[in-house]
């Protein structure tokens, strides 16, 4: 397992149906797809590109313009703000992971074919960053990303339409002109 680079907090989210990535703001090197909603730290922006990194320390380069910018930077340890005790949503992240486990656990002793265990694990989805005692969770029964202290959590990024609302621009990204207007 990758540590968490210091100083990780995601500023943006995948949109909902996920984003190609390439290894350098050149659409002929494309590398590993990202998956829908992670959370991501925009880095840098260079015209119409992006250089996102992960919570791992991965990173890679997007079509900047389609990241959906985090509604708020996350509540401070302790904050009032919060909405809901994180021990149901962590509860039913390990019920997932232990229903896939056992899938995978039944792929491998042949008790399944490929396509039962597309069947069994269709619908599970879940998705945990843990940092510390920061900690963004996946609840995909409201499709949302929510940051908890370890108290408390509140929704961080939702794949809902959320009205009211706009980009603030807030990310810490570094602008840097395309290679042409140097």
């Amino acid at each position: 397992m990758t540590p968490t680079p210091p100083g990780f907090r995601p500023t943006h989210v995948v949109p909902p149906r996920g984003l190609p990535a390439w290894e350098a703001p050149d659409p002929a090197r494309p590398t590993m797809p990202l998956d829908p909603l992670l959370p991501v730290q925009l880095v840098e922006r260079r015209g119409d590109w992006g250089y996102i990194r992960c919570a791992n320390g991965w990173g890679a380069w997007v079509d900047g313009r389609r990241l959906v910018a985090v509604p708020q930077d996350p509540p401070a340890a302790g904050s009032p703000d919060g909405t809901a005790d994180p021990r149901p949503l962590l509860a039913r992240a390990e019920q997932a992971l232990g229903d896939y486990r056992a899938a995978v656990e039944a792929l491998a002793a042949a008790g399944l074919d490929g396509e039962a265990f597309r069947t069994r694990t269709e619908g599970l989805r879940i998705g945990i960053v843990i940092d510390g005692e920061s900690m963004w969770l996946y609840d995909p029964r409201e499709g949302r990303w929510v940051y908890g202290d370890g108290r408390l959590v509140n929704t961080f990024a939702t794949d809902r339409a959320v009205t009211g609302t706009e980009d603030t621009g807030h990310a810490p990204t570094r602008l840097v002109a395309p290679e042409g207007e140097r």
